[in-house]
């Protein structure tokens, strides 16, 4: 990875105090996983919204081989009341919590009332359209998966996929240390901003080798097509409702760590971060050189 310092550039703070500065800079991110990293946001965005439209043809999550619609894991309704307004509810594990606006009833751009599991600003397309979701959902998962396999090789080709998802010894070691950093938002600079820490390894040990092949593997337990080739899926994941539970919540754990990521990005330097995952450069230092009283 290279390295390397911008001329001192002067500054002033005050009428009589001028103060030298450079940037200390490091090439961080190349191209390949720049492009894939791209391309797998749009991926995921596409997926999970198309993904809220095949949900809300029956927006209820059961456990087992069969749906058992009296007792379903969780689900978002609108249930008939002739004596109240209409309501939205969602029910987790037999706990109901009232989600009107959001889940089970939310309202159009024109104030009209839709009973739907997502609302239609969630979903791709905005109608209620089973069949076109589906063809988006499948198209952008191969495109996710292709993606996924480009960078996997090109991360085990070139070492960088042991440089940015599996920690060292010592960072194992300062493994509460880092905890405590990130408690306090205090984020490393020079040398030791140049690698991702234990927390960050961790989180992306976890999303690519648990959490996107839970992904795959329970989209394909959903389809009957593929029964034949993959027989071993449905037993091994206890059932075709079981692997649609199994994928809502490890999608919505993605979720969660993306929002996660999001929000370190920003708190460590929004701009900084953002013009390393374009150009691949990115600040880890600005040394101060001199400070004297100008002339």
């Amino acid at each position: 990875m290279a390295d390397q310092r911008d001329p001192p550039v002067l500054r002033r703070s005050a009428p009589d105090v001028a103060i030298v500065e450079r940037r200390r800079w490091f090439f961080r991110h190349p191209a390949t996983i720049r492009v894939t990293h791209w391309l797998n946001v749009l991926c995921f965005v596409l997926l999970l919204l198309s993904g809220y439209q095949i949900f809300n043809a029956h927006p209820a999550l059961y456990w087992g081989v069969a749906s058992d619609f009296e007792n379903p894991l969780m689900s978002m309704t609108s249930p008939n009341s002739f004596l109240s307004e209409p309501r939205g509810l969602t029910a987790i594990l037999g706990h109901s919590f009232d989600t009107t606006g959001v889940f089970g009833l939310s309202y159009d751009a024109q104030g009209q009332a839709l009973t739907r599991g997502f609302p239609n600003w969630l979903t791709i397309p905005s109608t209620q359209d089973l069949a076109t979701g589906r063809r988006w959902h499948f198209f952008f998962a191969w495109l996710f998966v292709l993606n996924g396999l480009a960078y996997f090789l090109y991360g085990l080709a070139s070492r960088q996929l042991l440089w940015r998802v599996f920690p060292s010894r010592d960072q194992i070691r300062g493994f509460w240390a880092s905890v405590r950093e990130h408690l306090t938002l205090h984020f490393p600079e020079g040398d030791e901003a140049k690698r991702y820490n234990v927390l960050q390894k961790l989180t992306y040990l976890v999303v690519i080798f648990v959490l996107l092949p839970l992904q795959i593997l329970t989209g394909l337990a959903m389809s009957p097509g593929l029964d034949a080739a993959f027989h071993w899926l449905l037993p091994l994941l206890g059932g075709r409702q079981s692997a649609r539970t199994i994928h809502f919540i490890s999608a919505h754990l993605l979720v969660l760590f993306i929002i996660v990521h999001i929000i370190m990005v920003v708190l460590s330097g929004f701009w900084n971060n953002m013009r390393s995952m374009v150009t691949g450069w990115m600040v880890i230092q600005k040394e101060r050189l001199d400070e004297r009283p100008s002339a």
